[in-house]
C-alpha cells in the first residue's frame, strides 16, 4: 500500500471511530445491568457518572433530566406550535433491557418535526413511577417515545399516567411482557404496532432542553411532556414491573436541578384542551 492510500485509510478509520463514538454517546444503553436505581447502591443514580468515563455526563452535566415541571418557572407561549406527529404502523420487537421493557420499531415508525428538523420514532419504553414531576407531584407511569434525527439529535415525547382505566397499548403488550419476564437482552417480535394508537389527549405540553434519563445521560435532548395525565390500570402497572423482574419497585431517576434553563408550556391561542 502506498503512502497516499495508507493516509486515506487512516483518515477513514478515524472518521468511522468518531462516528461510532458519537452514535454510542447519543443512545441509551441496551444492557442496563451495570447500573441501578437504588439510591443507596454504589452503582445508584448518584454514581452513574463514575461507572464508565463515557457516562461522566450523568454526574457533571448541567442539562440533566428529569426535572420538576414547576409552574413557578414556566413560561406560557403559543409560538411553539402543535406536536407535529406523522407516525405509521411498523414492525416492532420487545426487549427486556434489565430495568425496563423497550419496544423497538424496525425501520422507524414515522416521525415528528421540531423547528424544521425531522426526528424518526425509533423506540419507546416505560418508567414507574414517573420520572418528571409536576409541581412536585409524581404520578404512576411515564411513557417515553424516543426519536432521532439524521444528525443523531434526540427528541423525546413523555406521557404521564395515573391509576384509572386501562391503557390500550399496554393491554396489547401484556402477553409479550409475560413471555420475556425471565429473559434479558432477548428481542421478541411483536408484529405490527401502530404508534398512532397512543393517545395524547391534549394539545398543551411542556418543552425544555435536557438529557437522556439513563446512562450515558447524553444532553441537548429536546423534551416534550404532554400536560394531560392519562390513565393506566393497577394491574397493568403491576404487570410491567413484574415483567422487568429486577427486584426493584421503581426505575425512575431522581429529579435533577433545572439550573438556568427555560421551561415553556405550549398553550394554543384558542385555549381549547
Amino acid at each position: 500500500m502506498d503512502n497516499k492510500s495508507l493516509k486515506f485509510s487512516s483518515i477513514l478509520i478515524t472518521l468511522i471511530m468518531i462516528f461510532c463514538a458519537t452514535f454510542a454517546t447519543a443512545q441509551e444503553v441496551d444492557d442496563e445491568s451495570e447500573f441501578t436505581y437504588d439510591v443507596n447502591s454504589p452503582n445508584g443514580p448518584d454514581h452513574w457518572g463514575e461507572i464508565h468515563p463515557e457516562w461522566s455526563m450523568c454526574n457533571q452535566g448541567d442539562l440533566q433530566s428529569p426535572i420538576d415541571l414547576t409552574h413557578k418557572r414556566v413560561q406560557t407561549t403559543s409560538s411553539l406550535g402543535r406536536i407535529d406527529r406523522d407516525y405509521k404502523p411498523a414492525k416492532s420487537t420487545l426487549i427486556n433491557r434489565g430495568h425496563d421493557m423497550m419496544l423497538r420499531f424496525v425501520g422507524g415508525a414515522g416521525h415528528i418535526h421540531i423547528n424544521g428538523t425531522e426526528y424518526q420514532l425509533n423506540q419507546l419504553h416505560w418508567h414507574t413511577p414517573t420520572e418528571h414531576t409536576i409541581n412536585g407531584r409524581r404520578f404512576n407511569l411515564e411513557l417515553h417515545l424516543v426519536h432521532q434525527s439524521a444528525d443523531e439529535k434526540i427528541a423525546v415525547i413523555g406521557i404521564m399516567y395515573k391509576i384509572g382505566r386501562h391503557d390500550s397499548l399496554l393491554s396489547m403488550m401484556e402477553p409479550y411482557f409475560k413471555a420475556l419476564s425471565s429473559t434479558k437482552d432477548v428481542e421478541k417480535s411483536v408484529g405490527i404496532v401502530d404508534p398512532r394508537e397512543i393517545k395524547i389527549g391534549s394539545r398543551k405540553y411542556y418543552r425544555y432542553i435536557g438529557s437522556l434519563t439513563t446512562p450515558p445521560c447524553y444532553q441537548n435532548v429536546i423534551w416534550t411532556i404532554v400536560k394531560k395525565v392519562r390513565t393506566v390500570s393497577r394491574a397493568q402497572l403491576h404487570a410491567i414491573r413484574e415483567a422487568v423482574h429486577d427486584e426493584a419497585e421503581a426505575n425512575a431517576r431522581p429529579v435533577q436541578s433545572l439550573n438556568n434553563r427555560w421551561l415553556k408550556l405550549y398553550r394554543p391561542d384558542d385555549f381549547k384542551n
